[in-house]
């Protein structure tokens, strides 16, 4: 089999994957992970063991995965995975859970599930990571994994819903965003209900949940962390706005998130289960 040079892989994932890191714990076990509300699809793949995933409040759960595949989601999760391992980390926007996956992103959205089940063409990637020597390997492993994906779903375009998202980004109200597309609210709130499983308030409150952590992390590695002016600028009324919505979609504080994390004082954490950022896929 001839595998593409890195460069023309990354450019062919470019428009549907977000990250794509890998992660390395260190030995003995690891404490439990919160996996914060987030607008894409994220994929754990551990090289051995399984993660654990519970949501906090929920029936039925923890539940184990020996890959897991997570949805957009508005509430926070709580991941743990014991030993010390290594794996690969990466994070679909809504265009790529269809474009790779040959799903709609509501397929997921709010829950988790086994990659086996959601893409059956890629359960075997856990044991074959686990005989990559190098990360350059694992990179290659799973970006052909999901080059192949994206052959076999070769006509999900998703120029329409590219569109949408774009719109949705572009703007601060709803409303807005159904103007620039031309349609009504209504008919806007069905499309991207059907299509990534929340609506398109929500999808804007995830989007600007994310960019308040990007801010947060990005002054905390510089030791100046301000949290009224992170609010400010991520078009929160005020300090007391911004804490209270980390509150109901994290389940705590912007400060208590960023001490678990170690990011309090400008210091990275060591090892983590899945980072609060990553490189892009073309980095």
């Amino acid at each position: 089999m001839t595998i593409a040079p890195a460069h023309q892989r990354s450019a062919a994932l470019a428009p549907f994957v977000a990250t794509l890191s890998a992660y390395e714990l260190g030995p003995g076990l690891v404490g439990v992970h919160r996996g914060l509300p987030s607008s894409t699809i994220s994929i754990t793949i551990p090289e051995s063991d399984s993660v654990e995933i519970a949501w906090p409040g929920r029936h039925g759960s923890p539940k184990r995965f020996r890959a897991v595949v997570a949805g957009l989601h508005l509430d926070a999760a709580e991941l743990r995975q014991e030993g010390g391992t290594r794996g690969v980390w990466l994070t679909l926007s809504p265009l790529g859970a269809g474009a790779l996956l040959g799903i709609p992103a509501s397929a997921v959205a709010g829950h988790v599930a086994d990659l086996a089940d959601v893409a059956p063409a890629m359960a075997h990637l856990p044991e074959q990571l686990a005989a990559c020597q190098s990360w350059a390997q694992r990179r290659a492993l799973v970006e052909g994994a999901l080059i192949a994906g994206r052959v076999r779903h070769e006509e999900s375009s998703g120029g329409q819903l590219r569109a949408t998202l774009a719109a949705l980004s572009g703007t601060a109200r709803v409303q807005e965003a159904a103007r620039l597309l031309g349609c009504s609210r209504r008919r806007l709130s069905g499309r991207i209900s059907a299509e990534l499983g929340v609506t398109p308030k929500e999808y804007q409150r995830l989007l600007r949940f994310e960019a308040t952590r990007g801010r947060l992390v990005a002054g905390a590695r510089a030791g100046t962390v301000s949290l009224a002016a992170v609010a400010a600028a991520s078009g929160f009324a005020d300090q007391a706005h911004l804490t209270r919505e980390w509150r109901a979609m994290a389940g705590c504080t912007p400060t208590e998130w960023l001490r678990a994390e170690g990011l309090a004082w400008g210091v990275p954490k060591s090892s983590r289960l899945l980072p609060p950022s990553g490189p892009t896929i073309g980095a």
